[in-house]
C-alpha cells in the first residue's frame, strides 16, 4: 500500500492519532510519587496551588485524564507526605503510591479475600494508610504518610 494514495480521512486520522500521542508523552504527568518531591515551580497540566490555611502545607490539584481531581499534599520542603482523590474513576494509584504501591495491593487483595468489601477499604501499614471507596463514577480515597503528616494537619485536612 502507498501513502500517496491514502484516502484523506484516513490520513487526518492517522495525523490526529500520532499528534494526541506525541502530546501525551511530551506532557507527562504532574505529579511525583508519595515520599517524592514536590517540583518546587509549576508543570503542564496547569495543575493550582495554594497553601493549606493555618500551616506551611503546599496542595497542587489537578485533574487527570479520566476526569478526577487529586490532590497532592507537601511539605514547605516540598516532602510529598499525602494524596486525596474525588471523581468518576480511580486514579493510577501504582503510580500515585510509588513505592508503597506493590504492599498496597497485596494487602488490599488480602483484605478482600477476608471480607469480601467491594466498595471500601482502608489498608493500614505501619508506614502507609490508604483508604479508598466509592461506586461507578463516584470515587474518593486518600493516601498518607503517618510518620510525616505535619503536626499543623489533621486526616480531615486531606480531602
Amino acid at each position: 500500500m502507498s501513502f500517496n494514495n491514502t484516502h484523506p480521512a484516513t490520513a487526518i486520522a492517522t495525523s490526529v492519532v500520532f499528534a494526541l500521542c506525541a502530546n501525551t508523552l511530551a506532557a507527562g504527568d504532574a505529579r511525583a510519587q508519595l515520599g517524592g518531591t514536590m517540583p518546587a515551580s509549576q508543570v503542564t497540566g496547569n495543575p493550582t496551588q495554594r497553601v493549606l490555611p493555618g500551616s506551611a502545607v503546599r496542595v497542587r490539584s489537578s485533574v487527570d485524564a479520566g476526569g478526577t481531581t487529586i490532590n497532592e499534599y507537601a511539605t514547605g520542603d516540598g516532602l510529598i507526605f499525602a494524596y486525596a482523590w474525588q471523581g468518576p474513576t480511580m486514579p493510577d494509584l501504582t503510580r500515585m503510591l510509588g513505592p508503597y504501591a506493590e504492599r498496597y495491593r497485596a494487602k488490599a487483595a488480602e483484605q478482600f479475600d477476608a471480607t469480601g468489601l467491594l466498595h471500601a477499604s482502608r489498608v493500614e501499614q505501619p508506614d502507609v494508610i490508604v483508604e479508598s471507596g466509592g461506586q461507578m463514577r463516584s470515587y474518593v480515597g486518600r493516601a498518607w504518610l503517618p510518620a510525616a503528616l505535619p503536626a499543623d494537619v489533621s486526616l480531615a485536612d486531606l480531602r
